[in-house]
């Protein structure tokens, strides 16, 4: 099922986009987007009407579009200006779901992000009591555990899905969130016992300690 609420980072609210409302209610993206912009001081009611300029991605180029976030409340209220359809009422249904479902993770992540923050202090210790530190220790060894996680170190997940964020855990999802803290404490008791780098990644990379005889 495609994506009908997006959460960018843990800093921000759940949104969605007039291309979704579009594609779901059957009505043309540019009505939406003129909708929006005509009823812009009863939607900002409720916030402030957030966009982003997104530039084209074909060859032939064109003009920058603006995709505005819509918060649940701006949404809702959005919809109950369309012609009540039977599309568009199962899609308002859809919607409030996923902004339900939305905001628990938000409040996943952040109660994940506060139980992190001693076993982050701890890494810290526990990389500054490495015999084999340098002064890029901890940005490897957090690099290590991205990758672990995502596939991605710090600098490609953030610009892969929030570039204007200063934490790259901010952009983890709660499962990503607990498979972390799950890998960083791990690699604190590796680090404890003096293991190489090398040993280290290859551990999190599910490999097994090779010990010399």
């Amino acid at each position: 099922m495609q994506e009908l609420v997006f959460l960018q980072s843990l800093k921000d609210e759940p949104y969605t986009t007039p291309e979704i409302i579009s594609e779901h209610t059957g009505i043309e993206y540019r009505s939406i987007s003129d909708l929006i912009r005509r009823n812009k001081a009863d939607l900002e009611c409720f916030g402030v009407l957030r966009f982003e300029i997104v530039k084209p991605t074909s060859k032939k180029g064109g003009r920058p579009k603006k995709i505005y976030h819509l918060n649940e409340q701006q949404a809702t209220t959005l919809i109950t200006f369309l012609d009540h359809t039977p599309q568009v009422k199962a899609f308002k249904v859809a919607l409030v779901s996923e902004f339900f479902k939305m905001r628990d993770e938000l409040t996943k992540r952040k109660i994940n992000r506060i139980e992190e923050k001693p076993l982050r202090k701890t890494l810290t210790d526990a990389v500054k009591e490495w015999e084999r530190r340098t002064d890029w220790s901890y940005n490897h060894i957090s690099n290590l555990l991205y990758k672990a996680v995502t596939g991605m170190n710090a600098k490609q997940l953030k610009k892969a899905r929030n570039p204007k964020v200063k934490a790259s855990l901010d952009v983890l999802t709660s499962e990503e969130q607990e498979q972390y803290k799950q890998l960083e404490t791990r690699v604190i008791g590796y680090l404890l016992a003096q293991m190489t780098f090398d040993q280290i990644k290859a551990m999190l990379n599910g490999g097994t300690l090779q010990v010399a005889e």
